[in-house]
């Protein structure tokens, strides 16, 4: 399918549906297109697939707030490369993966989650997640940045290679499926007589045992490690997104398949700039002298400063716009403006010679009313500010 489709579409329910609500509609879908009721159907499969990369999401709480909040550009699809890879459900994830996931949602329908169309069928173990949050100056979100992190985490046994065998010869085929990952019987169900599978209870859904496990891993396959991960993070994230390294989470059992890495990003307050959307707002202060005669100023930018003109007779409160000199759209859709608000320094104390040069400046004539300034009056202003 070309474009993704909103996953509560996928799954037709409302984006306030709770969990039994997404898990019964799930498997409402899985059982519709299933490759075993659908057998040859190129669409079915694909929307078998769409369906469960949906519940994959939707029944993940931390997955469901990113996706509701940043769209499927909030599962990493934007994010560009990375250690890994960044990517979502959908990227690699095979019929196999699907099945050994979610085969459970299925209650026994169809051989559960421990078969492949390929007819494959072992089940295979999946490290857990790890979240890490990475701090970003402003500089860094403005033109993306790679960082080093040292990761502590579950990492494969070296000894055995993550097997949790002492050597190749130390397993056998499991006697109860005959290596097959699961055992399969005759059901009555809701489509009629059926033939259906379940994992097989002696070796957990592997196909085989361990009969002599490894010393140093005591048969897990998994030990206590670090690992160094270099990470890519796109230019113009903000704060709260995530991004999904694949594979670079935690090392599973026997073997299996890794977790992925979240990378949850917060963003690093700056002194002189404000963030607001793509666009950056700072808060020039000038004095009066500046104010009345104009002249030239510097002022930050995320690339280091620039100068800028300020024009004879500024008013307080004046914005001065900056074209591109924000930040850039994560998802490439152009690049923000800084906004600079300006504000006038008033003295607090004036020397005997300052007050008198005042009073006398206060004597001339365009000084002696205060007039409006047209479009500029206060709440305007604070209207604009904070749109």
């Amino acid at each position: 399918m070309a474009e993704k489709r909103d996953y509560y579409e996928v799954l037709g329910v409302q984006k306030n549906a709770n969990a039994d609500e997404i898990k019964k509609a799930y498997r409402k879908a899985a059982i519709k297109y299933h490759p075993d009721k659908n057998p040859g159907d190129k669409e079915a499969e694909e929307r078998f697939k769409e369906a469960a990369e949906a519940y994959d999401v939707l029944s993940n709480p931390d997955k469901r707030a990113r996706y509701d909040q940043f769209g499927h550009a909030g599962m990493g699809g934007a994010a560009g490369g990375g250690a890994g890879g960044f990517g979502g459900f959908g990227g690699g994830f095979s019929m196999e993966d699907i099945f050994s996931q979610f085969g459970d949602i299925f209650g026994g329908h169809f051989g559960g989650g421990f078969r492949s169309s390929g007819g494959g069928g072992r089940r295979v173990n999946r490290g857990s997640d790890i979240r890490i949050k990475v701090r970003l100056t402003l500089e860094e979100i403005a033109n993306g940045v790679t960082k080093k992190l040292k990761i502590n985490k579950t990492v494969a046994c070296d000894q055995c290679g993550g097997t949790g065998a002492k050597d190749s010869n130390s397993y056998s085929t499991c006697s109860t499926c005959n290596g097959a990952g699961y055992v399969t019987r005759v059901e009555n169900t809701f489509f009629g007589r059926m033939q259906t599978q379940g994992v097989c209870p002696t070796c957990g859904g592997e196909g085989k045992v361990i009969s002599t496990p490894c010393d140093k891993c005591k048969g897990e396959g998994t030990l206590r490690g670090q690992e160094v991960v270099e990470i890519k993070i796109p230019a113009g994230v903000g704060e709260g997104m995530a991004l999904t390294v694949t594979g670079k989470g935690n090392a599973a059992r026997h073997g299996g398949v890794n977790g992925d890495l979240l990378v949850i990003i917060e963003e690093e307050p700056s002194t002189e700039l404000v963030r607001d959307g793509n666009d950056l707002i700072h808060n020039l202060n000038i004095t009066v002298t500046t104010a009345l005669l104009g002249g030239t100023v510097e002022v930050p930018t995320v690339d280091g400063r620039a100068k800028i003109k300020i024009a004879p007779g500024t008013h307080a409160g004046k914005v001065l716009r900056l074209g591109g000199k924000g930040l850039p759209d994560v998802n490439g859709y152009g690049r923000g403006d800084e906004l600079v608000v300006v504000d006038i320094t008033i003295p607090a104390k004036l020397t005997g010679e300052e007050k008198r040069l005042i009073e006398k400046l206060a004597e001339q004539p365009n000084f002696q009313k205060a007039e409006s300034v047209k479009n500029q009056n206060i709440f305007e202003r604070m209207k604009n500010f904070f749109r």
